[in-house]
């Protein structure tokens, strides 16, 4: 562990290591805080959709050709229960290979790490940041590890754990949960993703090789009923929720449940520190905006650092500049998913009438749909 680094870390997920690598071959030196001991041991599986945006940052990282477990997605379809308005958004209309991807989460966390072995990072594993203030021109990070607390200074601290940090945060309780899980279907999925919408919260179907992977929304007490159903049974409700366009349900596995908010920081930025993915915003997992998000946030900060004179790294100036920069795609990704969830999760009829109109209208006016598709894929700057 460096005592001082012009950049420190803290959280090797994803994002974090993703911020590494672009700094890898940067003129600063570059130290990176990770809380798991061991990297060779996945964190926790779970699936992830990946946009198209999203691919092209890892590919400029050399990560993407080694993920083996990749299921593109070519199609979307997006539907309300109940109602007669959907909308489809096809990857040929976009003249893309395809609008995202569906990864594993491990596959990809350990995909990154590799690449980072192979770097001048500085990776400190097993260690935790316990706090952070402002020392003159720097920031002091405690750093716990083996139960012994270091002092590491650095010019920018980033933030990239979303346990990390001492900002205020906006919160927003949907009053939901999130079962996951692992579903066959009697016909294929032929790549399409499905969105489909009901007072209860959306449910997403994602293609993931030969099977799906299932995201399905509802109140938390119907989340623990349907986590105690046998198998059979949860099949049957699951068709019933869902419909048939994939036929029957054949089998389901990895049943699990998380809780749904939004939390983001009331202000990412403060003197020599920025917080970047799940430690500036979490957002509910419709649309799949969230992880995107954050790659957006390593990328244009990585891009931010690498103009910016050294005696200028976490100045209030270069932060500001970042902030303004990720604002539009920042606020724009908080009010999208948060809106959807706002104006489908809910039994109104006026509210259900409208929202049928506007899947209608996005459907037939190509533009709009245009606008929304590059939007989702590669940001407010699609």
């Amino acid at each position: 562990m460096q005592a001082h680094s012009d950049i420190v870390i803290a959280g090797g997920g994803p994002v974090g290591a993703t911020l590494a690598l672009l700094l890898a071959d940067s003129r600063f030196s570059v130290q990176l805080i990770e809380a798991r001991a061991d990297l060779s041991r996945p964190l926790h599986r779970r699936t992830l959709a990946l946009s198209y945006g999203s691919r092209l940052i890892l590919e400029r990282l050399g990560v993407w050709a080694t993920l083996r477990d990749v299921t593109p997605i070519t199609t979307i379809h997006i539907s309300q229960r109940g109602a007669l308005g959907m909308a489809w958004i096809k990857a040929a209309e976009e003249n893309l290979p395809a609008l995202g991807y569906v990864v594993d989460y491990a596959e990809l966390d350990q995909a990154l790490h590799a690449r980072l072995r192979a770097t001048t990072v500085d990776v400190v594993c097993g260690a935790r940041v316990a706090a952070i203030r402002r020392t003159g021109g720097y920031a002091l990070l405690e750093v716990q590890r083996d139960s012994v607390r270091h002092a590491l200074t650095t010019r920018l601290a980033v933030i990239a754990d979303g346990g990390a940090g001492a900002a205020q945060r906006v919160t927003r309780d949907y009053g939901q949960h999130a079962l996951i899980a692992t579903v066959t279907t009697e016909l294929p999925h032929q790549n399409c993703a499905f969105e489909r919408f009901t007072p209860d919260g959306p449910a997403a179907l994602l293609p993931q090789g030969d099977a799906c992977a299932l995201v399905w929304t509802a109140t938390p007490e119907r989340v623990a009923a349907l986590l105690e159903l046998p198998e059979a049974d949860f099949l049957v409700q699951l068709h019933a929720h869902f419909g048939d366009r994939l036929g029957r349900f054949l089998s389901v596995s990895a049943r699990g449940r998380f809780p749904l908010g939004l939390r983001y920081a009331a202000r990412p930025i403060q003197p020599h520190q920025v917080m970047i993915g799940n430690a500036a915003q979490m957002l509910h997992p419709v649309a799949g905006q969230g992880f995107n998000l954050g790659l957006r946030d390593a990328w244009e900060l990585a891009e931010v650092i690498r103009t910016r004179p050294h005696g200028e790294l976490g100045s209030a100036a270069m932060l500001m500049g970042y902030r303004r920069q990720r604002q539009l795609d920042t606020r724009g990704g908080i009010f999208f998913t948060d809106l959807l969830v706002r104006l489908f999760s809910n039994d109104n009829a006026l509210l259900k009438h409208g929202c049928s109109l506007g899947l209608s209208a996005l459907q037939l006016l190509p533009p709009v749909k245009h606008f929304v598709a590059r939007r989702m894929i590669f940001g407010a700057r699609g």
